[in-house]
């Protein structure tokens, strides 16, 4: 082997890797979109930056999940019965470049701290009615 084949097969190398992290990505998404209780929501705690990524519905807890992350793990964890919906409202102008088109930003309170989801209209009837489904806290039993 010569040395000018050498940046090619390094270049060729870092294809493959890239086109495999790619097609990780996508299978990944693909999996979670599969899971019945899952959207596409944004995510912002305490007035931080925005993330893309996928909540998830379980019995007891609202998954998120960053859209960017090979992690079958989800990033962000909210107990269902300390999620408090404090309202919808359209995006800011500032919010308005980054955030999906047609979405609403819903704002939640857990435990003390501020959160925000940028999701679509359907999404959010979703996350209230799952909210209000909930546990009545003190109780203990579900409705």
């Amino acid at each position: 082997m010569d040395d000018s084949a050498i940046p090619f097969i390094v270049l060729a190398v870092v294809f493959v890797l890239l086109a495999a992290l790619l097609c990780a990505l996508g299978v990944r998404r693909v999996v979670l979109r599969r899971t019945l209780g899952t959207v596409d929501a944004s995510i912002s705690m305490a007035s931080g930056p925005w993330r893309m990524g996928v909540c998830r519905y379980q019995d007891t807890e609202l998954e998120w999940f960053n859209l960017l992350s090979l992690s079958p793990r989800a990033r962000h964890r909210f107990t269902r019965s300390s999620l408090e919906l404090l309202g919808r409202r359209s995006p800011t102008e500032a919010e308005r470049t980054r955030v999906q088109a047609d979405v609403v930003i819903v704002e939640l309170a857990y435990q003390g701290a501020s959160v925000r989801f940028a999701m679509d209209f359907n999404a959010y009837a979703g996350l209230a009615s799952w909210l209000e489904a909930g546990p009545v806290i003190g109780i203990g039993t579900w409705r």
